[in-house]
């Protein structure tokens, strides 16, 4: 099984950065594609960017100009810069991967960081 470790979360006042890093753990697959999704309170859970292996990008429309997502993948980690920072940003972020054992494809998520914009 892959484990996916986040790290980055933190405090910011609204127009403020922070970034997110994902490090995915494990032998034996390849990564298809990694991503982060945000839950709020009361909210569904939501697709915040997803990265392909070949470096393919989707984005939320709510975030597009303000958040960048990346991978290094030599080290199986992702990144999410996330800029110009509002309220409404504030939500837990957790870490998707979706890998390949040979022909069997699974997904992990993360165990999840606390975003806070404060305005």
């Amino acid at each position: 099984q892959v484990q996916l470790v986040e790290s980055g979360g933190g405090l910011v006042q609204a127009g403020g950065s922070l970034r997110l890093s994902c490090a995915a753990s494990g032998s034996g697959f390849s990564i298809i594609a990694m991503g982060w999704y945000r839950q709020a309170p009361g909210k569904q859970r939501e697709l915040v960017a997803a990265i392909t292996s070949g470096g393919n990008t989707n984005y939320a429309d709510s975030v597009k100009g303000r958040f960048t997502i990346s991978r290094d993948n030599a080290k199986n980690t992702v990144y999410l810069q996330m800029s110009s920072l509002k309220p409404e940003d504030t939500a837990v972020y957790y870490c998707n991967s979706e890998v390949l054992w040979g022909v069997l494809a699974t997904r992990s998520w993360g165990q999840g960081t606390q975003v806070t914009v404060s305005s």
